[in-house]
């Protein structure tokens, strides 16, 4: 039989020696299933050194392979290897164990005439999804027949595949079930699991003070009863990992997942789920750049999710539930918190969704998985399709290059400035010059000039033709969006299908400008350093002839940054100009924005202009940045807005005096004097003593449990010693033992005279 599929997650069984896929999703009629596909089997390749005859290397691993059991076959294939035609040997192996495989790997390399094993490194249900061409989130066809359920799996049905997956034409999404929790831990005895889902059903389960085992045991249930496909949560990651070990400490099995087991983590760290998909929303929430402090009001209230409710700080939870006055508050709390939750999971799901089927890693794995790595899935499933076999992941020693060209600025305070940007300068470079690394042409290779681009400044060759890699990936990532804008124009922009593409083309968008970083990022497997030096140096090339190509028609060029150039606003000539780039460049070029006021420092990088429709857009400076206090930025970002918007430095500076006078009287709210900062190492890595790592040191002694990533909470103290010395973390502090002196000389004043003195106001102020 046949049913249309809608893939929601995927992992591998072995079942009586034999490794088989799971395939778990929804059909058109909104049933849970569980897809079966037992003819798949492990791989790798072992690619030959040059002059080598395959056959004679062939029977040589032949012969080892006979003694190793995990050798299923060994045969002879055509693939292509950085663009060129290459005879490697395929290893089809028992066992899908990435240890296995790479032990195997290693043992074969050691054969006379292998260069390298190739794609030893990519997991079976990776590799699943790659040969296949499915990915996460999409439609299919499911050509297979019923079976019993003998897995005890959650499911309506359970098939055996029998036919390829073949891709079904269906817009939307199936009717999920969704779930989002959060939990307060409140006691060593005690914690609260506020749970609401996106049918609007509300469950709040509460501890009392010594047992919280009967929570456990209603959140193990209430989920294994509702059956969502989605778990959000906020941190979630480091929560189930509080929940596991909680659990086994009260001798329960959190069995929440489709398969009655446990959760557990995955490749990246973050915990997965079986048959379910668990999506920390903080993990997305890093991407928002204007959020500085990721906490889940602040993201809630950027993305517009309003949920009525006192804000109650981590440090106050025990207290709060000691006191039983304040505990149907911090009840009330925790359910508003659920609530921002599934309203911060509604608002991005579109676009989880599209990034998850667009790259191919599964929901759970897409947030977690940083930017290259997301990339890399991609070409991964482009290169196979080509027939191209990955390169290997290395480690390689840092080379720095020179980047962007980046024009200093004309300081002060500048009206009516557009700011011009490069449609997707350096992908349609890429795409422009040929720029992949399997068009280089060494520096030994004899070529004619007429048959390569040569990159300015540096002199890399690249081959005209044939089109390399990622020229061909890039053409197909800006069409399609292109496709994607063109099929958007033909939807009202509140109906469903225009959200969805509109959450297609910035997944689309986003993945295509990442394409450069890539290129440059050393744990890359398609990374050559001429490709990324050249793409920065025709990026530079270009800049500099659209500057000059903009002065020749009398725009005044007030600031240029790698791919935008800053002009005095004059429609007429900014038309000219775009018009010859692209003419001359082969590039598009277009205003962005205008600014109505914008102001420099004498830095690059930072600066802070008017919109027309009032809003702030600053770039660079303390208050955007995450490691000054609130305060600091405040402050700073008020003294932009009075000089912006009323153009008056009076007033600026007449106000920083009246916010200093208010802050000596304690008027400034205690939240707003922590400074965030995060554990990215070790804490004993750590050689200087840093402010954040003492108050982490704090944190633990008094048995705080801390990883890496973790952002710690601090403020400075009075006293006397070392700055460091004085950082206590923000839980263990009061308003009284702040040093307001170090605050108004290190973290208020700086920020707002780095603005004022640019207009020669050199007041010290007592």
């Amino acid at each position: 039989m046949k049913t249309s599929f809608w893939l929601l997650d995927i992992n591998y069984e072995m079942m009586d020696g034999c490794p088989q896929i799971h395939l778990w999703g929804l059909d058109n009629r909104n049933k849970r299933i569980l897809a079966i596909d037992r003819s798949p089997t492990p791989y790798f390749y072992l690619l030959l050194k040059k002059g080598k005859d395959v056959n004679d290397v062939a029977q040589a691993v032949l012969k080892v392979a006979r003694s190793l059991k995990d050798i299923l076959d060994v045969t002879i294939v055509e693939r292509r290897y950085f663009g060129k035609s290459a005879k490697v040997l395929k290893i089809t192996c028992k066992d899908p164990d990435h240890y296995s495989i790479n032990r195997l790997a290693r043992k074969l390399t050691k054969i006379e005439g292998v260069e390298m094993a190739l794609e030893d490194d990519i997991r079976f249900s990776t590799q699943y999804l790659l040969d296949t061409g499915i990915t996460p989130c999409g439609w299919y066809e499911l050509g297979g027949k019923e079976v019993e359920n003998n897995l005890g799996a959650q499911v309506d049905s359970v098939y055996l595949i029998t036919q390829p997956l073949k891709p079904v034409e269906i817009t939307g999404i199936p009717n999920l079930t969704i779930l989002a929790f959060t939990i307060l831990w409140c006691n060593q005895k005690a914690i609260v699991v506020s749970m609401t889902t996106n049918t609007g059903e509300e469950r709040e389960l509460i501890a009392n003070d010594t047992d919280d085992k009967p929570v456990l045991e209603g959140f193990i249930r209430f989920i294994r009863e509702y059956d969502p496909d989605i778990i959000f949560g906020y941190d979630s990651n480091r929560q189930w990992h509080n929940l596991l070990e909680r659990a086994k400490n009260l001798g329960l099995t959190l069995s929440i997942d489709r398969m009655g087991t446990e959760p557990h983590t995955s490749i990246h760290g973050h915990i997965s789920v079986t048959g379910r998909t668990n999506i920390d929303l903080l993990d997305f929430a890093h991407e928002l750049e204007q959020v500085k402090v990721k906490t889940l009001s602040n993201v809630a209230e950027f993305l517009g999710v309003k949920v009525e409710g006192e804000y109650i700080e981590e440090m106050d939870i025990p207290s709060w539930w000691k006191t039983k006055a304040k505990r149907k508050e911090l009840l009330n709390f925790a359910k508003a918190d659920a609530s921002r939750i599934i309203g911060i999971g509604n608002t991005m799901l579109d676009y989880i969704l599209e990034l998850s089927h667009l790259v191919g890693l599964p929901l759970d794995y897409v947030g977690r998985a940083a930017t290259g790595f997301r990339v890399e899935n991609y070409l991964l499933r482009e290169a196979r399709s080509l027939g191209e076999l990955a390169p290997k992941r290395v480690e390689r020693p840092y080379f720095p290059y020179t980047g962007g060209m980046v024009m200093a600025p004309k300081s002060g305070i500048h009206k009516d400035i557009a700011v011009l940007d490069f449609k997707s300068l350096y992908p349609n470079l890429m795409i422009l010059y040929n720029l992949s690394p399997d068009t280089y042409v060494d520096m030994k290779e004899k070529i004619s000039e007429d048959q390569v681009y040569i990159a300015p400044e540096l002199g890399h060759r690249f081959r005209k033709t044939p089109p390399g890699f990622y020229k061909h990936i890039l053409t197909g990532l800006i069409g399609a969006r292109d496709r994607i804008h063109q099929k958007m124009k033909s939807h009202p922009v509140n109906s469903f299908e225009y959200r969805l593409l509109d959450a297609r083309q910035r997944v689309v968008k986003i993945i295509t400008n990442a394409c450069y970083g890539y290129a440059g990022w050393l744990g890359a497997r398609w990374y050559l350093k001429p490709v990324a030096e050249a793409v920065a140096a025709w990026g530079r090339a270009t800049i500099s002839k659209a500057q000059d190509k903009a002065k020749s028609l009398g725009l005044e060029v007030i600031y240029s940054d790698t791919d935008s150039l800053f002009v005095k606003y004059d429609s007429r000539k900014i038309e000219a100009l775009t018009r010859e780039i692209e003419e001359e460049l082969g590039l598009e070029i277009k205003p962005d924005k205008v600014y109505r006021r914008i102001f420099f420092t004498e830095a690059k990088k930072r600066y802070a202009g008017l919109l027309p429709d009032g809003r702030l857009d600053i770039v660079g400076l303390e208050v955007v940045r995450g490691d000054w206090a609130p305060v600091a930025k405040d402050v700073q970002e008020r003294v932009l807005e009075i000089i912006l918007k009323e153009e008056s430095v009076d007033k600026a500076l007449e106000y920083v005096h009246q916010f200093l006078s208010d802050f000596r009287k304690g008027k400034v709210p205690y939240k707003d004097l922590v400074i965030w900062k995060t554990i990215t190492k070790p804490l004993e890595a750590y050689k200087a003593h840093a402010p954040h790592v003492e108050a982490a040191r704090r944190l633990i002694e008094a048995g705080y449990k801390l990883t890496l990533g973790d952002k710690i909470g601090y403020v400075i103290t009075k006293g006397k010693g070392k700055l460091y010395q004085r950082a206590i973390p923000y839980q263990m502090a009061t308003y009284d033992q702040i040093d307001l002196g170090y605050y108004i000389s290190n973290q208020i004043l700086p920020p707002a005279t780095r603005i004022l003195e640019e207009f020669g106001i050199k007041e010290k102020f007592s």
